[in-house]
């Protein structure tokens, strides 16, 4: 080896040591992710409560890494989770498999699937990376009703999707998860989702 090849090998190593070192005061001040992170998913709502599930399970087909679980369910008249016939009685994902790929987003007809940038999905137990339906579903926001209920923003589900332009529920913004402190503390976020 000439004194040459040895002098460019460590050439990198002093550059990076006379730089300036770069400190993160995680996670005391979390670093804020790209708007389209691939993050924890959110399960949205329409903007009377109704969730947007309908329990199709095209994301659980999608899913390369056999990481969703859906059974879906048949809703009533009485017992009305989602506007159309079907809603998911279960639905889990388990972050353990999960590969953030995002094909499930895009296998979802209603919009109902959603990923947000929160990152922070470490757990102690495997057993704690399963998400089940009510960790994912969004939040009630001021003006929405706990599920089951009557449909308020139409007589049919027809109604409820002509509409989603105009009134789009939690699903608008849903990469910021409206629930995170970081961003309804400084108000940058969606006020609750809806724009």
């Amino acid at each position: 080896m000439s004194a040459i090849g040895a002098f460019k090998g460590f050439g990198v190593t002093f550059a990076h040591m006379f730089r300036k070192t770069v400190t993160t005061a995680y996670p005391f001040e979390t670093p804020v992710a790209a708007p389209r992170y691939h993050g924890r998913h959110i399960l949205n709502r329409h903007p009377d409560g109704l969730e947007k599930c309908i329990g199709c399970e095209l994301c659980a087909w999608a899913c390369p890494a056999d990481a969703i679980y859906v059974e879906g369910g048949d809703n009533t008249e009485e017992q009305r989770y989602s506007p159309g016939e079907r809603y998911a009685s279960v639905y889990q994902i388990n972050y353990a498999r999960c590969i953030f790929c995002g094909l499930c987003i895009e296998a979802c007809p209603t919009r109902s699937l959603t990923m947000s940038n929160e990152y922070e999905l470490a757990r102690d137990s495997r057993r704690d990376l399963i998400f089940t339906k009510e960790q994912l579903l969004a939040p009630l926001l001021p003006g929405m009703d706990q599920p089951p209920h009557p449909m308020y923003l139409g007589d049919t589900e027809k109604d409820y999707y002509i509409g989603a332009l105009t009134n789009p529920g939690t699903s608008a913004g849903a990469e910021r998860a409206p629930w995170s402190e970081q961003h309804t503390a400084d108000g940058s976020g969606p006020a609750g989702g809806a724009a």
